[in-house]
């Protein structure tokens, strides 16, 4: 449990921020991985309907709840608003818990941090109906998740969006974090089909967008690299054929045949009919838009 005295918090390092609705099933793993971390702890939630809430509280959590527009406003809302006192934020799905390595590295390098460091990456590690996605370009996946208080800021998009840094150096750590959601296969594609649905309004806004936080930030990242992809090749190629191109690089070229019957569910369903979905919507909205009468 998260039960701090003031004198304790005084010598934390880290605030760990989770957005939550109806994670239940997750949270409880994801907070038993950050108890040894001496970390504070705030849950954000937008209305769960399940344990929620009781199951963060009785952690140590401190709890804020508040409505929920798209994942960038509501964890901006929340770097703005928590009463965050440590030097360094960490960004942490439900879904998602550290190692214990990781948690070992993280104690022993954020005290001894150089100023000109401002964020670390950390490598992310998905489990798929209890295997680890190891191949198809999906590992490793390296992402920004910490960064020093007041030095960054989650872009504003619909899907993708991570976090840019106003100035200063990222480094690595070496060790994961781990992905593994305990909903269900149904979920799953009830949740893509959402992201669908996002994902339609920024492929449609990518091309003619100018102030692109991420490309425009200078800095080096693999989040970068894959961003200018979509950008530039992915979002210009011809709808549907796109989805199967993608699918055969991951799959074949990437080796994704190796993670098994699991890797085969999951490489064609986020690899391919995620993708085809969001072209089949976009064909949709197109297609509405020339019917409609001038």
């Amino acid at each position: 449990m998260f039960l701090f005295s003031d004198a304790v918090r005084n010598l934390m390092r880290l605030s760990v921020i989770i957005l939550t609705k109806d994670e239940q099933a997750n949270l409880p793993d994801c907070l038993a991985s950050l108890q040894k971390l001496d970390a504070e702890v705030f849950v954000v939630d937008s209305g769960s309907s399940d344990r929620t809430i009781e199951i963060a509280k009785e952690l140590g959590c401190q709890v804020f709840e508040h409505p929920f527009e798209n994942y960038a406003k509501q964890f901006n809302w929340a770097i703005e608003n928590l009463p965050i006192m440590t030097p360094w934020i960490m960004r942490l799905d439900a879904d998602e818990r550290l190692t214990p390595k990781l948690l070992e590295e993280l104690k022993l390098i954020l005290p001894q941090t150089d100023d000109e460091i401002t964020g670390y990456q950390v490598k992310r590690r998905v489990f798929f109906m209890g295997r680890w996605i190891r191949h198809g370009g999906y590992y490793p996946t390296w992402l920004l998740r910490i960064w020093r208080t007041d030095f960054g800021v989650c872009e504003q998009r619909w899907m993708d969006e991570h976090i840019v840094l106003k100035q200063g150096k990222i480094a690595k750590l070496q060790h994961d974090i781990i992905d593994e959601n305990k909903k269900g296969l149904s979920f799953w594609i009830d949740k893509h089909n959402r992201y669908a649905e996002r994902e339609v309004k920024d492929m449609l806004s990518i091309i003619s967008e100018k102030d692109d936080a991420l490309l425009k930030s200078g800095q080096s990242s693999q989040a970068i690299r894959r961003r200018w992809v979509k950008k530039n090749l992915y979002t210009r190629s011809p709808l549907f054929l796109r989805a199967f191109l993608y699918f055969f690089m991951r799959y074949i070229i990437g080796l994704g045949f190796l993670d098994g019957i699991e890797g085969l569910i999951f490489h064609f369903l986020q690899g391919f009919w995620y993708r085809f979905l969001v072209d089949a919507k976009i064909y949709e909205k197109q297609k509405k838009k020339r019917s409609a009468p001038s």
